[in-house]
């Protein structure tokens, strides 16, 4: 036990909560808008910055990654986690649409929860986590298959109409 309270990368989660914490609360919704219930933070500010915002709002959600990785959280929550970093990046990438979703997605304050719901109960976390990836993934391939098919029949119907 001593040891493990020796290692940094093991010792003091609650403190690398706590800084993740407030890391997402300034970058999703420290400031609110006056005369609304609306909170912003620094990432939908940071993304207004055509081309480089959203890029750097991901880097620096990454850091909640890291600290994932470091306090040893499943891969299917770390997947969730990175998912919802390219989201948010993708999302803001969007000119005004994507800013103002970006204001709602809230992405650093979800991960953080996800970090939260792991290390308060692993075994419950991960189960929900691999349902939900595996859900994903199903989703995304469900889709794919149907986009396949729809374009073979979409050519198939051009080639009729082209040819005799």
């Amino acid at each position: 036990m001593e040891r493990q309270a020796l290692n940094p990368l093991v010792a003091a989660p609650d403190a690398r909560l706590q800084r993740l914490r407030r890391f997402a609360q300034w970058m999703d919704a420290e400031f609110r808008v006056p005369f609304t219930p609306l909170r912003i933070g620094l990432d939908p500010i940071i993304g207004l910055v055509p081309g480089l915002g959203d890029a750097a709002g991901a880097l620096l959600a990454g850091w909640i990654l890291v600290e994932a990785v470091r306090l040893r959280t499943s891969r299917a929550t770390l997947i969730r986690i990175s998912g919802n970093i390219a989201a948010d990046a993708l999302i803001g990438a969007v000119p005004v649409l994507g800013d103002a979703l970006d204001v709602a997605w809230q992405a650093n304050l979800r991960n953080v929860a996800l970090l939260e719901r792991h290390l308060g109960d692993p075994l419950r976390a991960s189960s929900s986590d691999r349902r939900f990836v595996v859900l994903v993934i199903s989703g995304v391939g469900t889709l794919s298959l149907a986009l396949a098919v729809g374009g073979a029949f979409l050519g198939a119907a051009l080639l009729g109409a082209i040819l005799p």
